[in-house]
Formats: C-alpha cells, sequence, structure tokens
C-alpha cells in the first residue's frame, strides 16, 4: 500500500490527497511531514519538501505532479485525465498555469500577509501584482467551469483549483484589497460543488482542523 507523507495545511499535499481518494485508491497517510533540510528528511525526499509518496521497498516519488501522473499509471480503474491525447494535454495545461503562473506567484506574498513577516518591497508587491494578472487572465481563456474546470468530467484540474484558487483569492485581497479572481463568477458556485463531493469535504474539514490546531 502506498504512504502519502505531508501535512494537511499543505495544498500540494492536499491535492495528491485528492487524487489518491477520487480515484478509490487504498493508501496510508503520514500528516506530519512538514518539510525539513535535515539528512534523514532528504533520503526521503530529495529537496526536503512535502508531499512524498512512499510506495514500499524504498521506493519514493516526490513532486505533486509527478505523484499525480503516477497515480493515473498506476491505478487506471478510475481515471483523472481523459482518454484522448488532447484532452489529457489540456487538464495538465490548466494544472501547469494554476500552479506556475498563479499559485507560485501568489505565494510571494504568503510570508507577508499569513504568517506576520516584514512587508515585501514595493518593486517586489508590483511584480507580484503584475504576473499575477498575467496568469488570471491566461486561467481566464483556459477554465471552462462545464461544470469542472476542465470540462463535463472531474479530473486532477479540479483537484489542483480547489487547493489553489481560495489561496490565490485570500492572498490577494489581503495584499492589493482586491480578490484577483472577482472577475471570475463561476468559481465560488464552482468550488462549492466540489466542496459537497464527501473526499473534498473531508480534505477540507482536515485543512481546518490543522489551522486550528496551528492556532493554539
Amino acid at each position: 500500500m502506498v504512504k502519502l507523507c505531508g501535512f494537511h495545511i499543505s495544498n500540494y499535499h492536499n491535492k495528491v490527497r485528492l487524487a489518491l481518494l477520487e480515484k478509490g485508491i487504498e493508501f496510508e497517510e503520514d500528516a506530519t511531514c512538514a518539510p525539513k533540510q535535515t539528512e534523514e528528511y532528504l533520503a526521503r525526499s530529495p529537496m526536503g519538501k512535502a508531499p512524498f509518496l512512499e510506495l514500499g521497498d524504498g521506493r519514493r516519488l516526490s513532486e505533486s505532479e509527478v505523484i499525480c501522473e503516477y497515480l493515473e499509471d498506476a491505478y487506471p480503474q478510475k481515471p483523472l485525465l481523459p482518454k484522448d491525447a488532447l484532452g489529457r494535454a489540456k487538464v495538465r495545461e490548466l494544472v501547469r498555469h494554476m500552479e506556475l503562473h498563479m499559485e507560485l506567484v501568489a505565494r510571494r506574498l504568503y510570508g507577508q500577509v499569513f504568517f506576520g513577516r516584514p512587508p515585501m518591497s514595493e518593486e517586489s508587491k508590483q511584480s507580484v501584482e503584475r504576473d499575477l494578472g498575467k496568469g488570471v487572465r491566461a486561467f481566464k481563456m483556459l477554465a471552462k467551469f462545464e461544470p469542472y474546470v476542465a470540462g463535463s468530467e472531474l479530473t486532477f484540474a479540479d483537484c489542483a483549483a480547489f487547493v489553489h484558487l481560495p489561496l490565490v483569492s485570500l492572498a490577494s485581497k489581503h495584499a492589493f484589497g482586491r480578490d484577483f479572481l472577482a472577475d471570475l463568477p463561476q468559481v465560488k458556485p464552482y468550488l462549492g460543488m466540489l466542496a459537497e463531493r464527501p473526499a473534498f469535504r473531508k480534505v477540507n474539514e482536515d485543512r481546518k482542523a490543522a489551522q486550528a490546531a496551528l492556532r493554539k
């Protein structure tokens, strides 16, 4: 049985966890694996990041998108990618855009808006504002909401959107006084629809519980 290692506050950990649950894969979970740079941890995750997947016999995979691709190949019974090559590529395109051009850009704000670190320079803030605007513009062109973000079927793109889009909204609202996704009225009902699915509801509840535990 595979073991997912990470922590419940991590959006990338939760993306993989959603995929495992939606695909109906039996798995163990170690939710105590926050990123570290210790020798022991690096032996399990080469960059010291989370999540990573343990496959048994010393075999491991890191990087959430690589893990999702492995799960799709190894457990094809309930697919989270379309059958046709273009459909699969379009899902991957959406995930890549959300992560590279939206979440990772918004992540530059997290220290300031979520963790009370010193404010970033005005130049850096303007850079984030510019880059995030470009990313959201591209997302508007790619997202379908029919009713899922990539089309009529649930895919890995929904697992990514559910964990990334709320952070983009919240971080931009705190940093710039406006939600960069406000011009996409489909986002809120879409996220609400996903939250009604048992797997998504479970992951969301565990994330909230982990956040509450940190505040104690």
